[in-house]
């Protein structure tokens, strides 16, 4: 343990002395470029959708209007709905993110269009009904995109292009309106979280290249101390690292305003998912010192396992909902932590919520994973 202990506090006191990180001029280039256009569109970008839950309590004889607007939302081919036999049902969806909206079809709306059809310009006979309409507040783009969409096909059951005519079916104000208004930084927080730790890669990578570099290692090899006392050591140091970078970000959002709607239990699990997200950005950093020949080699290796995950997995890929973007984020654990994070922030869900204990396990074993790998390489490949 004074080994240990020893080593890790060697690796803090390090860290706070590095100068200032290399960039690599033609490989940050080429990667930035790759991952821009897969995470904005230029691949896939034309398969866009969101995921909306239907909830028809329209039954009876006037059911066919309530099919004809669900016909019309399919035909926008914007939107990929989903039958749910109750708003229960569909609202657990809605909650951990598998759905980023619920539009529910009143009992009334097929005798309110029936209404408008027979007495078009008698506005006293109408029968007056109105759409409610659930949004996901962990999804900004969709938030904004799917009422228009939503009010297009209303107009088109009903009133097939006349978009100026009055209609007795109205679209409720989304459920949410009534919150704390949410800025543009409330929907990139859980994701910034997730980018603080990710270049905990890069230094790893450079401080390891650097002390072969420097012949430390070797020297190192003379000593009591083992491979695995040094391994551990590494680990801890750079995971206590990541929480003070983590920690940093937390006290600054809360600075300049952010303030979560999440409990005591939310923030603790926050902490929890980003430190072993940690464990896997020292993997990938062990990798990319074990390649690295120099320390310059290192920080621009070290790029091709960062720029991934911060386009494809953090706050830049806030608004993606499907396409090439979302497909190619989930094989990056740095989804599965901005995902635990917006459904803890965003969505209101619990610590026990199966989606955040999903994505924890999954980031909890692909870190381990990642770690061994990195430890099994740079063992073989790195000290020498």
């Amino acid at each position: 343990m004074r080994r240990i202990s020893a080593l890790i506090g060697k690796e803090l006191k390090k860290l706070v002395r590095e100068p200032a990180v290399l960039f690599l001029v033609l490989l940050f280039p080429l990667m930035i470029t790759l991952v821009f256009g897969v995470s904005f569109g230029a691949v896939g970008g034309d398969d866009t959708t969101y995921q909306v839950g239907i909830v028809d309590e329209n039954v009876g004889p006037y059911a066919i209007w309530s099919q004809r607007f669900v016909e019309n939302l399919t035909t926008t081919e914007i939107l990929e709905l989903h039958e749910y036999e109750d708003n229960n049902s569909a609202q657990d969806e809605l909650s951990v993110g598998n759905l980023q909206a619920v539009v529910v079809i009143p009992a009334d709306f097929g005798e309110s269009c029936d209404s408008f059809i027979t007495y078009p310009a008698n506005q006293s006979q109408w029968v007056n009904t109105t759409i409610t309409l659930y949004l996901d507040q962990g999804s900004m783009i969709a938030t904004a995109a799917v009422p228009p969409i939503v009010q297009q096909a209303l107009v088109s059951t009903l009133a097939g292009e006349q978009a100026s005519m009055s209609l007795p079916v109205g679209i409720g104000s989304p459920s949410f309106v009534d919150a704390e208004r949410k800025t543009i930084f409330s929907y990139m927080a859980p994701g910034i979280f997730a980018f603080g730790a990710i270049f905990i890669i890069m230094i790893v990578a450079e401080s390891l290249a650097g002390e072969r570099e420097a012949g430390l290692l070797k020297r190192m090899s003379t000593t009591p101390i083992s491979a695995t006392e040094f391994m551990t050591a590494q680990g801890i140091a750079y995971m206590i690292m990541a929480i003070l970078q983590v920690a940093v970000i937390f006290l600054m959002a809360f600075a300049i305003g952010y303030s979560p709607d999440a409990s005591v239990g939310a923030m603790a699990m926050a902490f929890l998912i980003v430190t072993v997200f940690a464990l896997c950005c020292v993997g990938f950093g062990l990798i990319t010192a074990s390649i690295a020949k120099t320390v310059g080699g290192a920080t621009g290796i070290a790029f091709l396992f960062i720029i991934p995950q911060m386009f494809l997995g953090t706050f830049v890929s806030a608004g993606m909902t499907s396409g090439a973007g979302v497909a190619a984020g989930k094989f990056m654990p740095s989804y599965y932590v901005t995902d635990a994070l917006t459904s803890l922030f965003l969505r209101g869900a619990s610590v026990s919520s199966p989606a955040v204990l999903a994505d924890l396990a999954i980031v909890s074993v692909l870190s381990v994973v990642i770690f061994l790998v990195g430890i099994v390489i740079f063992r073989k490949f790195g000290r020498g």
